[in-house]
């Protein structure tokens, strides 16, 4: 319980407090000096009326409270938004009189009460709505580093971020090498004729000494012979001679007219010198496979990175089925589109995931899934069950049973509005993303919040997807709230800019406006933009706009 409940059972008074010794004192401290008054009055040793009778003023004066309680409670709004006196009653008159259904949801308090009747609910949210930035703020302050690990160095590195500065144990290459096929020498030999005493191959081994007025037949990558200085290239030579049976070169010119000093030669610590940082705390370990390599290349069996967390992804409502269930659908009956295509664009940025399966909209089956999911999972992202529906039961779920704590419960977006986002001590820190049911809300949402805070607990120093101006190929309708509508982004040979066109409609619940989108357009808010724009409704063709790149930029 994130907040403090208390109630009267015959003559006893029953107060409850939230599990974390922070807020358990907290709440004891604001309730402490009440409760010899409130014991005298559930007990009955004296008359409410006489109890009562200098007024709030007096009760104030006598338990030391200077908190001016009444004017607070009269006045302060915890829902964040405009004052509903005539809607929400958080007395305690519970009069059966009134014709207006009274809100049983207490002060402080912002989720509907579990087990209340349809008609107790709100009628509208009591979450202040924030904007995209507040949100984006609130999630990155709650987001933390996961712990640090050390794992293997092989393809399965891919995705970590280091946790640590790599120093070469020993240099690279650790011997002088050729870098091309052709003959050892020493470099002030010069042109002539000269007998090819010994072979070095890119192989281990010992290699016999080289003097002047010989050469050695060389691969690319061996190491020279000792006392050679340069290697000729094979085609700046003519083979002269060869052994007895023919299968050896005797002797070679050398046509080169003059050979530098350590021409054609990789020096000892030319591309990774012993001591030096060859990959700093922060990088990331990419597909490309160049960290990895270097890696591998400087002797590292292991290194330390930040662990990954794992997900566990849920989709809620009586009226999901399996996408794969056999059969036709009955009337109300739809098809779980939203887990499978979360698990597989969390799985493609490289986090462990775990497939919670369907929950249906009874609230202890919910809650009981959810506080399985806890146990094994860093982050839970539900679909469905935030808006303001009577079976919308995530939000009281997270604040009265998990004793979570709902940092936004609205954002103002198009699409993904009733966006949630709680965070639940288990007994560490677990981040819950209740995201909306429409299939295109979640995926916007997924990328708009959730993966760049995955990113930023595995060490991303820059974990939000890269933003970039591009040119709009279609004019391109603006709403009074900021909209992320599904894009095509690609690069035109032509004039070399970036452009962006759309994917068709782009409601919400159509899964198919996210076909084929390597980008959000992040178009502003009608209020926001020029009087010439706001007349148009609508950001002309072949104006720029910010896009938010969700995948590979494509080609025209």
């Amino acid at each position: 319980m994130s907040r403090p409940v208390a109630g009267v059972s015959g003559s006893t008074i029953i107060v409850t407090l939230p599990g974390s010794p922070k807020g358990a004192t907290e709440n004891l401290g604001a309730l402490i000096k009440l409760l010899p008054h409130a014991c005298i009055q559930a007990a009955g040793i004296q008359s409410s009326r006489k109890l009562h009778s200098g007024g709030v003023e007096s009760l104030e004066k006598q338990t030391g409270v200077h908190g001016h309680g009444r004017h607070r409670l009269e006045n302060d709004n915890p829902h964040g938004g405009h004052h509903h006196h005539h809607h929400h009653h958080h007395g305690h008159s519970h009069s059966h009189d009134s014709a207006t259904p009274e809100v049983y949801t207490y002060p402080g308090s912002r989720a509907n009460r579990l087990g209340d009747a349809v008609t107790r609910r709100y009628r509208e949210s009591p979450y202040p709505i924030v904007t995209v930035n507040e949100a984006a703020d609130m999630i990155a302050r709650e987001t933390q580093l996961k712990e640090i690990v050390e794992v293997q160095v092989n393809e399965d590195l891919v995705g970590y971020v280091l946790a640590e500065d790599v120093t070469a144990a020993e240099s690279v290459p650790a011997y002088r090498a050729s870098i091309v096929d052709g003959y050892a020498l020493v470099h002030s030999s010069g042109k002539g004729i000269y007998p090819v005493v010994s072979v070095s191959r890119a192989a281990p081994g010992s290699i016999p000494p080289l003097s002047s007025g010989q050469v050695a037949r060389i691969t690319t990558g061996a190491p020279l012979p000792p006392g050679a200085t340069a290697v000729v290239m094979v085609e700046d030579t003519v083979l002269k001679s060869m052994t007895e049976d023919e299968k050896e070169e005797a002797e070679v010119e050398i046509l080169a007219d003059r050979t530098e000093d350590g021409e054609n030669v990789r020096e000892v610590g030319s591309d990774v010198m012993k001591g030096d940082v060859v990959l700093e705390k922060g990088d990331i370990i990419s597909a490309i496979g160049g960290e990895v390599g270097l890696l591998a290349s400087v002797g590292r069996a292991w290194v330390k990175v930040y662990d990954k967390v794992t997900v566990g992804v849920l989709s809620t409502g009586d009226e999901v089925v399996r996408h794969d269930r056999k059969g036709e659908l009955r009337l109300g009956e739809i098809r779980d589109s939203n887990r499978p295509a979360l698990l597989s664009a969390i799985k493609a940025q490289g986090f462990s995931t775990v497939d919670l399966g369907i929950a249906g909209d009874k609230a202890g089956a919910l809650q009981s899934i959810l506080i399985e999911a806890l146990q094994s999972v860093d982050v839970i992202i539900t679909t469905g069950g935030v808006s303001m529906g009577e079976l919308d039961l995530l939000k009281p779920i997270i604040e009265q049973s998990l004793n979570g704590t709902i940092h936004f419960g609205r954002v103002a977006m198009k699409p993904g509005k009733p966006t949630t986002f709680a965070t639940v001590e288990s007994p560490k820190k677990k981040l819950i993303f209740a995201l909306p049911g429409n299939p295109a809300s979640a995926l916007v949402t997924l990328h708009l919040f959730v993966l760049p805070s995955l990113r930023k607990s595995q060490g991303y120093e820059h974990y939000d997807f890269p933003r970039v101006r591009v040119i709009v190929d279609e004019d391109t309708g603006l709403d009074p709230r900021p909209e992320f509508r599904r894009a095509f982004v690609r690069f035109d040979a032509v004039d070399g800019r970036l452009h962006a066109s759309g994917t068709g409609g782009q409601r919400s619940s159509r899964i198919g406006s996210a076909h084929g989108a390597n980008a959000v357009l992040a178009m502003p808010a009608l209020k926001e933009v020029s009087e010439k724009r706001r007349e148009l409704g609508c950001i002309p063709k072949g104006e720029t706009v910010d896009a938010i790149l969700w995948g590979q930029i494509g080609c025209a």
